[in-house]
């Protein structure tokens, strides 16, 4: 099994990427290749609904020319995909927003890419509007047939400065807790994914 990690913050060390690493610990115990990349401060730009994706029909984006293609085949190679962002302005980061817009696209038109993939969303937050950036994940997961588990809280970790969030004990049980969520489910949809129920023609992607 394999979980990619999307961390939207562009500060390297940063908040964003302790909370990911942490849900990710659990799924190594558990033998899970695990990986982060890194979009945040990247030149990750946003849909421009040329829909060339809907007539190629390749599982690419044609919009932009950057790494967003690199990208989306380790997203379709995941069984479990987590995108952590920072709260901006009570929202995800503008790279982290690119990703999830694209992808979301690029999985619609060919048939439902994402169709029965694990999706959690983390985020860093320093005071307030994190369930929003929370929320704004999860929507393209939920709406992409994607299957979101719950933790013991909202996935969020609080802390502004670098390192801060360590000092938020219960994000850490959140995130820990999170990680052996994902492993659990894992484990018991691996033998059913491919039977994950498809929607009516003219509905989803399908065609």
């Amino acid at each position: 099994m394999y979980a990619l990690a999307i961390n939207g913050s562009p500060r390297k060390g940063g908040n964003t990427e302790f909370l990911l690493k942490k849900v990710l610990e659990p799924l190594k115990k558990a033998k899970w290749t695990t990986e982060i990349v890194q979009v945040g401060g990247r030149e990750y730009r946003g849909c421009v609904a040329c829909y060339k994706c809907f007539q190629k029909k390749d599982m690419r984006c044609h919009g932009r020319k950057d790494d967003f293609n690199a990208l989306m085949e380790k997203i379709v190679k995941a069984d479990a995909l987590i995108c952590g962002s920072p709260t901006y302005f009570t929202d995800v980061s503008a790279e982290l927003k690119g990703v999830l817009d694209r992808a979301g696209l690029v999985s619609i038109a060919n048939g439902a890419l994402l169709r029965g993939k694990i999706g959690a969303a983390v985020v860093a937050v320093r005071r307030g509007g994190g369930t929003h950036v929370f929320d704004s994940i999860n929507h393209m997961f939920l709406m992409s047939q994607m299957v979101v588990p719950g933790s013991i809280y909202w996935n969020l970790g609080y802390g502004r400065d670098k390192g801060q969030v360590e000092g938020d004990v219960e994000a850490l049980a959140n995130m820990d807790h999170l990680g052996r969520v994902i492993a659990w489910l894992g484990a018991a949809m691996g033998p059913v994914v491919a039977d994950y129920p498809r929607p009516a023609k003219g509905f989803g992607g399908e065609s």
